[in-house]
């Protein structure tokens, strides 16, 4: 989340009053994140996100919004588009395609416990059962076919070991990918980014999951291997917490049990996970954009756990 383009509370305030939202009372823009532009919106009626979408279309928006919707009539705690009186739920603001959905309640929990990531485990896998009747298809825009893309433009700007690193792993990944084993993994729709500032706590209860706008249609693998290298990794080196992995993987596989080609390809998978956001840092670090408020994340972090990934593959043994 950040602000790239400006939202008058003029403009803020005739969107409300398209949703039925009442007054608006406050909006501040918010500086966490990298994609979008938000705000948080309060109004007469409640707490609200507005987000609106920098680089994501109108066309491919409304896999992500009725996803969040799907997943919130099946009782999976995540912000709620609002719709106007057509019952639209994508709008315009300045010219850009936005959507205001309900705030969740409580904090980021940013030094998080054992009992803390089997709360996102297990939710995670409610999730994903959750999301196998989700009938739109819409494939990881920040997949393989993106990493391919984007190595040959960030390569240049790194130094000669780091671009070995980067490319090696990029080949690693494309012979997994067309591999037999690879394609037994089952996949349906995926968060893609659930980070530990993308989940909600009340004190030490977990009360949502949010930012889906990374989501994608892609192995439910990817995103478990995404959510174990943030919330059970040793930030300053990289290095997997086993044991927040294990009660992650423990909790998950009670709520959904995990495939042999799962726990065969978990290693490979958490690599995939740590150059997936290795590139997209070092694209954003190397070409940023313009935006009032922004704050970029290092890159060195997920070079770390990649190195780290390869250095001591982990599997999951079930206790």
């Amino acid at each position: 989340m950040a602000v790239f383009t400006p939202v008058s509370l003029e403009d803020a305030s005739a969107l409300a009053g398209r949703l039925g939202l009442g007054a608006v009372t406050a909006l501040k823009g918010i500086s966490s994140g990298i994609e979008n532009t938000n705000y948080f919106l309060s109004t007469a009626k409640g707490e609200y996100v507005l987000t609106l979408f920098e680089r994501l279309s109108f066309e491919q928006l409304p896999f992500y919004l009725h996803l969040m919707k799907h997943l919130a009539v099946r009782g999976i705690p995540v912000p709620e588009p609002q719709a106007d009186a057509a019952d639209e739920i994508l709008h315009t603001v300045q010219g850009k395609p936005a959507a205001v959905v309900d705030r969740l309640r409580g904090g980021h929990q940013l030094a998080p416990s054992q009992q803390h990531c089997e709360q996102v485990g297990a939710m995670l896998a409610r999730l994903h059962l959750a999301g196998r009747d989700y009938p739109r298809s819409q494939p990881n825009l920040r997949g393989i076919e993106w990493w391919a893309e984007t190595v040959p433009v960030v390569a240049p700007y790194l130094s000669a070991p780091e671009r070995e690193l980067l490319e090696a792993e990029l080949t690693f990944q494309q012979t997994l990918y067309s591999s037999p084993l690879y394609a037994e993994l089952p996949r349906g729709p995926i968060h893609a980014d659930l980070f530990r500032d993308n989940v909600m706590f009340e004190g030490d209860t977990l009360s949502g999951f949010f930012d889906f706008y990374f989501a994608g249609i892609d192995t439910w693998l990817f995103d478990i291997a995404v959510c174990l290298n943030d919330w059970c990794v040793d930030l300053e080196s990289g290095r997997l917490v086993e044991e927040r992995a294990t009660a992650f993987l423990a909790a998950y596989d009670r709520e959904r049990e995990i495939t042999h080609a799962e726990s065969r390809l978990l290693p490979a998978l958490l690599r995939a996970g740590a150059l997936r956001f290795w590139l997209s840092r070092l694209w954003d670090y190397h070409l940023p954009r313009e935006a009032q408020v922004l704050k970029a994340h290092d890159p060195g972090h997920f070079e770390r756990i990649l190195r780290q990934r390869i250095l001591a593959p982990w599997h999951y043994i079930r206790g």
